[in-house]
């Protein structure tokens, strides 16, 4: 018994004297030359960030991976004051830092930002600088490397007479652009337009908005951050507005995407012309609605409208509706999504949401998918004594609705269209879809990717290729 008593009390004696040599050898300054650091990586890297415009803030970790304590003598940028970057040094912003400590086995965080000085140059640039460490005697230092590009900025702008946007430079919009009353807006092919947080197109009543792509070049609308983070990060930006009387609007090879809605088109001022063309064009990624249509005019082609928080296609207070070779595809998944992909209603609330009537005079699908991840994607809300016409020729439906009479021709219910990828939208056909061949000649002989369709053609806005 007094053996064992004897032991215990030598290990109570010894153990904090283990620990403090421990604690002395993790605290102790090592000045070897040999010790050095090491980095999260050799090189922080920013995508395109445009001029004037600070970059999201990155983070380098400093690792000290030896046993004793180092003394960083200086931490600085080698470009100095005049450099385009700026860092964050353990908590203190500074171009430079002196004598700083790293324990044993332990790391230190810099965080980096850029903000690029405009210049002449139309094309992509890349601006360089590197972090430089000096640690007994040794210099190490981390790269730092970013592509810069200039642009056009517009902020709150009110667009007057006829205006042209080339591709030369992209377009960044703070605030909003407004087409003004009597004026037109034309984008031409390979234009790219990105919208700082909550920004904004609108065009006027009385304005035309034209956008004219190419399939090699379509014109693209997104937000202004392009690190991955925000690349497929959706409601960076609010949308394009067509408001109330805007006329000949024309749509033509456009990518919207990452928006909060996409396409918002107030009622038409007069009848007959549609208030907008709308083909060749993808709007997906939306935390609302791809295109939410009020008691209007739309005709389309060969569109996609993917991933929506919302309804891929919101038409209330009725309007006049043509979509050929559609393909809406709605797996969104951010959040929860209570609305189906398309919904239909001759009727609309007040601000005290009392009912307005409002005809749908047509609305008519062609060669259409309309598909998703909930079990009923059509929604058909039905004001009684009100217009409410509405016809689905030869499309792949997900819903609960009875297709086997009029208004419904040679449809598909509940049968997956089988897209290759829809989770990263791409919505094209897999060798297997029971949409392919399924359609009927509607005079658009060219898909969204310029592939001669077939005879019968597929459904939706894409050929199935074999070589695909």
């Amino acid at each position: 018994m007094m053996r064992i008593f004897t032991s215990r009390i030598f290990l109570i004696l010894l153990l904090p004297l283990i620990v403090a040599t421990s604690c002395r050898k993790s605290d102790q300054l090592d000045t070897n030359t040999a010790s050095k650091l090491s980095f999260s990586t050799d090189t922080v890297f920013f995508d395109t960030v445009f001029s004037s415009v600070g970059s999201v803030t990155k983070r380098l970790t400093v690792y000290n991976r030896n046993d004793g304590k180092v003394k960083i003598s200086d931490i600085l940028l080698a470009g100095g004051q005049s450099s385009d970057y700026r860092i964050n040094i353990d908590g203190i912003s500074s171009l430079e830092a002196k004598d700083v400590e790293i324990p044993g086995h332990d790391s230190i965080f810099i965080f980096i930002r850029v903000t690029i000085d405009p210049n002449d140059q139309n094309t992509p640039f890349i601006v360089r600088d590197s972090i430089v460490f000096l640690t007994n005697g040794n210099q190490q230092d981390v790269k730092l490397m970013s592509w810069g590009q200039n642009a056009r900025f517009l902020k709150n702008e009110v667009i007057t007479g006829n205006q042209v946007w080339d591709s030369l430079k992209p377009y960044v919009i703070f605030g909003y652009a407004r087409v003004d009353t009597s004026a037109t807006l034309t984008i031409q092919a390979g234009t790219k337009i990105y919208f700082h947080w909550d920004s904004y197109l609108t065009i006027s009543s009385d304005a035309t908005l034209k956008i004219t792509g190419s399939r090699e070049h379509p014109v693209r609308f997104q937000g202004d951050r392009l690190d991955d983070y925000y690349r497929d990060l959706p409601g960076q930006w609010k949308g394009i507005y067509l408001e109330r009387g805007s006329k000949e609007n024309e749509i033509n090879y456009a990518i919207i995407r990452n928006g909060i809605f996409g396409l918002a088109v107030d009622s038409s001022a007069t009848t007959g012309n549609p208030m907008l063309e709308l083909d060749n064009t993808m709007i997906y990624n939306t935390t609302s609605d791809a295109i939410y249509a009020y008691s209007t005019k739309i005709l389309s082609s060969n569109c996609v409208l993917g991933n929506c928080g919302g309804a891929a296609l919101f038409a209330e207070k009725g309007g006049y509706y043509e979509f050929r070779h559609l393909t809406i595809a709605n797996y969104w998944s951010e959040s929860v999504r209570l609305t189906p992909s398309l919904y239909l209603r001759n009727f609309a609330y007040d601000s005290i949401g009392n009912q307005i009537p409002g005809p749908l005079e047509k609305a008519y699908f062609g060669n259409t998918i309309i598909y998703g991840a909930d079990e009923d994607e059509i929604a058909l809300d039905k004001l009684e004594g009100i217009t409410f016409n509405y016809s689905f020729d030869h499309v792949l439906m997900r819903t609960s609705l009875d297709i086997t009479q009029s208004p419904y021709t040679s449809c598909i219910a509940n049968e997956d269209p089988l897209f290759m990828a829809a989770d990263s939208a791409n919505f094209h056909l897999d060798s297997l879809s029971p949409a392919i061949g399924k359609g009927i000649p509607m005079g658009i002989i060219y898909d969204l990717d310029g592939n001669l369709r077939g005879s019968p053609p597929d459904l939706g806005a894409y050929q199935w290729v074999p070589s695909r």
